[in-house]
């Protein structure tokens, strides 16, 4: 077996290995002649993801397939899951290819369900590494904001809301240092249009993730905003090491009580009130 591939998990009897995708994992055979599934990644909501290699391309190059799964069996729910699904590949293939979003390689569908392809970013996710080296210095957390801030404007100019922005959701790529900004199955297309509201009540169900995830992002109504807010709460993470629920908050303000557990200047303190603590208006210039 190629020693570059992470070691494969044992097979268990879980859902994501009772899928047809979960039973070829470490066998030989080929999903759809192309895809040999090496193992599971993980699983949300809607869907697992696997780790493969397409073996059609010359460089046999790993890459990510995500199955849809919804735990529903109400037809209109099952066709909401799929729309859902759909939409995510036409906004990923909308990103393009810029270098810190991963590249959907393919969408199809097989037996009535829903297949996405993307390649496969070599790194670990900003909670590992904090899991691992510690948390960060005001410094370097302005650095990962300097790094960051450029995708996530582009995802904003593209009418994109990612809605799940964590530090689980950013990968540092092993090759070459850079963010990638993954996990785009929560995104909605926001498109602004002066006095339409014939989409209200479009979205039932809460995508994202508690604490992460601002108020308006609670009441399902997403703004861009509402992703700069969890990108504030990320920093948060990142300077103390500590999720969002564990601190406390003002009962009366709703603000995050974060400042008696980290040393930062009074300009980076100000900025991550404005951004992370739920004061409006929050704008994308946090590090100046």
């Amino acid at each position: 077996m190629d020693s570059s591939v992470p070691r494969l998990d044992n097979l268990r009897s879980t859902p994501q290995h009772q899928t047809h995708l979960g039973q070829m994992c470490g066998l030989d055979k080929l999903f759809r002649d192309r895809y040999k599934v090496f193992r599971t990644l993980g699983r949300g909501g809607f869907g697992v993801t696997f780790l493969a290699r397409d073996i059609a391309l010359p460089s046999e190059p790993l890459c990510v397939i995500k199955l849809l799964c919804p735990k529903v069996s109400n037809p209109v729910a099952l066709q909401r899951a799929c729309q859902r699904f759909e939409r995510e590949a036409k906004i990923l293939s909308q990103l393009g290819s810029h270098a810190q979003i991963p590249r959907l390689l393919d969408y199809f569908q097989v037996n009535g369900e829903f297949y996405l392809v993307q390649e496969y970013i070599r790194g670990r996710t900003l909670a590992r590494e904090v899991k691992c080296k510690g948390t960060l210095s005001e410094l370097e957390v302005k650095q990962f904001l300097w790094e960051i801030l450029p995708v996530l404007s582009y995802v904003h100019e593209n009418q994109v809301i990612h809605r799940d922005i964590k530090p689980p959701n950013i990968i540092r790529c092993q090759d070459d240092g850079r963010l990638v900004l993954i996990d785009f199955g929560a995104v909605k297309e926001h498109f602004i249009r002066m006095g339409e509201s014939t989409q209200r009540g479009t979205t039932t169900h809460f995508v994202g993730t508690l604490g992460f995830a601002p108020p308006e992002q609670l009441a399902l109504r997403s703004t861009y905003s509402s992703d700069v807010f969890a990108l504030g709460v990320t920093c948060l993470y990142l300077l103390t090491g500590k999720p969002p629920m564990e601190f406390d908050y003002d009962p009366i303000t709703g603000e995050v009580n974060w400042q008696n557990t980290v040393q930062v200047s009074e300009h980076f303190r100000k900025s991550l009130r404005q951004n992370a603590e739920g004061i409006i208006p929050r704008s994308l210039p946090i590090c100046r």
